[in-house]
C-alpha cells in the first residue's frame, strides 16, 4: 500500500511539473510571425514576411515585396524575395536589438538606347531586357512584442548584387522597413 501511494504521487507530480511548463508563457516554443512593411505600403509596395523563431534569441525568415504603384517606386524593379537570418539581443523572448544576415534575389526591367550611327535610318534602338540578380547583405534594426503577440519593428539593410550590377542595375541595395505584424 505504500508503494502504491508513493508511486500515485510520484505520477501526479509528473503531471502537474509537465501542466505547469505548458502554462509558462516563457517556455522555449517556437513562434510563427507574420508581418507587413507599413512603409512600402504608403509608398506604393507589398512587402509581406513570415519569420520563424528558432530559440529565444535567433530566428528565419522570409520576406517577398511587390510593387503595385510604378508613380512611386522605382518602376524597374519586379519583384525582390528575401530569405535571412536575424540573432537577437534583447531580454524578450526573440526580441529586441537584433542584427541579420540576408539574401536578396530581385528582378528587373531595364531599357536601354542606342544611339549609334550604325543604327537603321538614324533612329536610335530601344531594347527592354528583364534582369535577375542575387545580393548578399547585412542589417540591423529593432523588435517590440506586446504580452497580446503583436509585433512592430524597425530595420535597416544593405547588400550588393553580385552579377547583373552594372551601369544597369545598381550595385548597391538596400531594404528598410517599418514592419507591423503578428506573433502566434
Amino acid at each position: 500500500m505504500k508503494h502504491l501511494c508513493l508511486s500515485f504521487l510520484l505520477l501526479f507530480s509528473i503531471f502537474s511539473i509537465q501542466a505547469q511548463d505548458k502554462n509558462d508563457p516563457d517556455a522555449t516554443t517556437n513562434f510563427n510571425e507574420v508581418k507587413i512593411n507599413a512603409l512600402y505600403l504608403v509608398l506604393g509596395a507589398f512587402e509581406g514576411t513570415y519569420e520563424r523563431t528558432l530559440n529565444e534569441e535567433s530566428a528565419v525568415g522570409a520576406s517577398l515585396f511587390i510593387p503595385f504603384d510604378d508613380e512611386l517606386i522605382n518602376d524597374e524593379i519586379n519583384f525582390y524575395f528575401s530569405p535571412y537570418y536575424r540573432l537577437y539581443f534583447g531580454k524578450r523572448y526573440a526580441a529586441g536589438f537584433f542584427i541579420e544576415g540576408f539574401g536578396l534575389l530581385s528582378s528587373y526591367d531595364v531599357t536601354t538606347i542606342d544611339f549609334s550611327p550604325l543604327a537603321f535610318d538614324g533612329a536610335p534602338i530601344v531594347r527592354e531586357e528583364n534582369l535577375t540578380d542575387f545580393a548578399l547583405g547585412i542589417g540591423i534594426g529593432g523588435k517590440w512584442v506586446t504580452n497580446n503577440g503583436f509585433i512592430g519593428e524597425l530595420n535597416l539593410g544593405i547588400g550588393r548584387n553580385l552579377f547583373n550590377a552594372d551601369e544597369f542595375i545598381d550595385d548597391v541595395v538596400a531594404k528598410i522597413g517599418i514592419t507591423l505584424g503578428y506573433r502566434f
